[in-house]
């Protein structure tokens, strides 16, 4: 039996993490449905300090999720999610970006100016990359 799954990421930040990633990967910021939150509220299975206002949007305080432009036929949802800890470690799992033969140095370049920062270039054969952390230090791939 195959399984489906979703990528979460810890996060000191979720939601402005969750921002970040979206618009590095050209995906979709899972929308908020702040009805269905304040029902949970109302009917005690949450509280106001499950929330918070994120860009004048009622969320949940936990997680926030994004999803490939063309659903999770295309490609898992990655949660991100609330932990109080910082990062101490180098990740044990990270995301490989694919630029689709687009120039990865303008595309480091731009992740540079948005708050990613250079590790370091890696080579295997003929096949090179460039590993980077986000703004919370989460390791990835640009190839």
């Amino acid at each position: 039996m195959a399984y489906e799954f979703q990528v979460v990421v810890d996060a000191a930040d979720p939601h402005t993490l969750a921002d970040w990633w979206a618009e590095t990967l050209g995906w979709q910021v899972e929308p908020s449905d702040e009805d269905f939150i304040r029902r949970m509220i109302a009917q005690g299975h949450a509280s106001e300090a499950d929330t918070t206002v994120h860009h004048g949007v009622l969320v949940w305080r936990e997680g926030q999720a994004i999803r490939h432009p063309g659903g999770l036929e295309r490609a898992p949802r990655v949660l991100f999610q609330l932990v109080p800890e910082g990062k101490t470690v180098k990740n044990r799992m990270h995301l490989d970006v694919r630029t689709g033969g687009g120039d990865v140095a303008e595309v480091v370049a731009a992740l540079t100016a948005r708050g990613a920062k250079f590790q370091h270039d890696g080579r295997q054969g003929p096949h090179t990359w460039t590993t980077m952390t986000d703004p919370e230090g989460n390791e990835f791939c640009v190839s």
